[in-house]
């Protein structure tokens, strides 16, 4: 019999709320991420994407409702009726299997590219440090960044330390990988050796990726599910060649051709 794990799917928001003050971004929101998936959100900026990634790097917290990772809770769950957060213990556990690629890079600016790659295996999943020299020095190789293990962050381009980035979090070996709008603060023409990358992530390995972008080529090459998103909610889901050729609302069709440039 198979177990829950492989039953589960990857991720999975169970009426989710999230608010800021008064303002509701994500309003009773359900959806799931089967094992293996890359789904991609689209929408305007505002609409909650992005918050969704980080409710399940559980860098926010949900008001109400519930996520699961491969069917395990990730911050509370219900007994009794009632809605009981979990201990740090049990979320620093569920978030082992959690990679996120961040806008803005995030590398620690003191440490050098070796010593970011290293940090977290070493001292979350207790690799031996030469177990972890070993696997940074091939993902900097599959990055095209050899040379630059004893550089430091601000030495290196903005698409050199998103590479490391990206390097970085799949130093974890993480089951799900989530990537927020990881080319935007990239100069255009630096963009496609990041997204390169990325595709090549995709293509090669099983890990499940839920994606906020506003590439929306990268969105229908690596996607097998594209989700548009708008005012918190999930307005259209499909394939990426049905929403991107014939998406069946008004209002994905309006927002598809502004970021598209169609008439």
């Amino acid at each position: 019999m198979p177990s829950q794990t492989d039953t589960e799917p990857a991720i999975r928001f169970d009426n989710v709320e999230k608010r800021f003050g008064d303002n509701v971004v994500l309003h009773d929101l359900n959806f799931s991420v089967a094992k293996g998936d890359r789904v991609t959100l689209i929408g305007p900026s505002g609409s909650g994407k992005t918050t969704i990634l980080r409710l399940v790097m559980t860098l926010e917290e949900a008001n109400n409702g519930y996520i699961y990772v491969d069917g395990e809770p990730l911050t509370h769950e219900e007994r009794g009726g009632k809605r009981v957060e979990l201990k740090e213990k049990h979320k620093n556990e569920v978030r082992k299997r959690i990679g996120m690629v961040f806008q803005q890079f995030n590398l620690f600016p003191n440490m050098t590219v070796m010593e970011n790659l290293i940090e977290a295996p070493v001292h979350v999943l207790k690799m031996s440090k030469a177990d972890a020299i070993e696997k940074a020095k091939g993902l900097l190789e599959k990055v095209g960044l050899s040379d630059k293990e004893n550089a430091h962050p601000l030495e290196l381009s903005g698409g050199q330390q998103q590479r490391v980035a990206v390097a970085r979090a799949l130093a974890m070996d993480p089951e799900i990988l989530l990537l927020d709008e990881v080319t935007s603060a990239l100069d255009p023409e630096i963009v496609g050796e990041v997204l390169n990358i990325l595709r090549d992530v995709a293509k090669e390995t099983d890990i499940t990726m839920l994606i906020v972008t506003h590439e929306m080529q990268f969105a229908r090459d690596v996607s097998n599910r594209v989700l548009m998103f708008d005012g918190g909610k999930i307005v259209e889901e499909s394939d990426p060649e049905t929403m991107f050729t014939s998406p069946k609302e008004q209002r994905t069709r309006d927002f598809l051709s502004a970021v598209l440039g169609n008439n």
